[in-house]
């Protein structure tokens, strides 16, 4: 039996958002009785449900409640980390049907001509932990130089720099591979065009820019450009441990 103290919703509220539709489409699928909660038939749109508990049936498809939903992507070179733009294609337009849900926004931005880790949600306060300062989340990238990095990045890295306009970064950290044209950076902040302005500040460019981890969760090495897939729980734990 439900606890009488879960919360409640109404059905084709529930279904709007599980299945981001329209209400009017959600009430359309009741309409046609094409909706069970539990083993009846619904049919009334205002029938209140315990999302946690009732299972609610589409068709005979169980509708798996999610109160959010976390998706990582791998995000391809020309598309931008806005919920809209008008003229370049956005992140949210390659999240596939089944994935989305009113409300989606990328928790942070990546360049445009940067690819790798986007997080997308529709838990604010989520995303709000994440990209915060005070929280120290650290987001690892992986750049190619147009010059070789020396030994002297590393205490720049490490010494909180200071870069055009004035800003002072953060203290942060560069791993030089035995190719020297390739880093791995982690820093804890996301100012505009940062990792391109520290490298530019120590005289350097970067050619190419991915970012590889989030916290304590890596990209999947299976996403190829473009694709995304739904987090598992414990990933999305992950994403605030330093």
């Amino acid at each position: 039996m439900p606890n009488k103290n879960q919360p409640q919703e109404r059905l084709d509220k529930y279904l709007s958002s599980q299945l981001n539709i329209s209400r009017s489409d959600a009430k359309e699928l009741i309409k046609k009785r094409s909706v069970k909660v539990n083993s009846d038939i619904a049919r009334l749109y205002d029938t209140k449900i315990h999302p946690e508990t009732d299972r609610v049936f589409v068709e005979d498809r169980e509708i798996v409640y999610r109160k959010y939903i976390y998706i990582m992507m791998n995000k391809p070179q020309g598309v931008v980390c806005s919920t809209k733009d008008g003229v370049s294609k956005t992140v949210l337009e390659l999240v596939p049907d089944e994935l989305k849900r009113k409300n989606l926004f990328p928790a942070g931005r990546l360049d445009k001509d940067t690819e790798g880790f986007v997080f997308i949600t529709d838990d604010g306060a989520l995303s709000h932990n994440i990209l915060s300062p005070a929280k120290h989340v650290d987001k690892v990238y992986y750049a190619i130089l147009e010059k070789e990095a020396d030994e002297s990045y590393i205490s720049a890295f490490e010494g909180g720099m200071r870069i055009d306009g004035g800003d002072v970064c953060k203290p942060a950290k560069i791993d030089i591979c035995a190719d020297k044209h390739e880093v791995f950076i982690t820093i804890s902040e996301g100012m505009y065009h940062q990792i391109k302005r520290m490298l530019m500040a120590l005289g350097n460019n970067v050619v190419y820019l991915k970012r590889i981890q989030i916290g304590g969760v890596k990209l999947d090495e299976n996403l190829a450009l473009g694709e995304c897939r739904e987090m598992l729980h414990k990933e999305v734990a992950e994403l605030l441990s330093k």
